[in-house]
């Protein structure tokens, strides 16, 4: 297995990870695949971090969340990555109807001094499916 295949199957890991803590509503292990300065951007809102990340998932915590990610592009350039994906989210209210929301996302990852993946930028364009 060639270093660059080794490193694409870390960054698949780091999604799957990071889709299995959003399902079980497990905010602390999303926020540990976070670098520090990492900046999101969604479609309607100012570009934001780690901390009003949180603050937003917390207001999801009776919202049930399933997700299909399809991977299309993961390109790794030494200690940074970025990934093209088309994500489907569903969320479901406890006792209310589902919401589906769908659309490309844009990741750049970046290594850490210990050797592992974290998101560093992410641009979501999800919208109402």
């Amino acid at each position: 297995m060639t270093a660059q295949t080794r490193e694409e199957q870390a960054i698949r890991q780091l999604v799957d990870t990071w889709l299995d803590a959003s399902k079980e509503g497990d905010l602390t292990t999303m926020l540990n695949l976070m670098a520090d300065d990492v900046v999101f951007m969604v479609p309607g809102q100012e570009p934001f971090g780690k901390e009003v990340f949180a603050q937003n998932y917390q207001q999801l915590k009776d919202t049930k969340m399933e997700t299909v990610s399809d991977i299309q592009e993961i390109k790794i350039l030494d200690d940074w990555a970025w990934m093209r994906n088309f994500l489907q989210v569903t969320f479901t209210p406890t006792g209310g109807k589902p919401t589906h929301r769908a659309g490309h996302v844009l990741t750049i990852l970046r290594k850490n001094a210990d050797g592992i993946w974290l998101l560093a930028r992410d641009a979501n364009l999800l919208t109402p499916a």
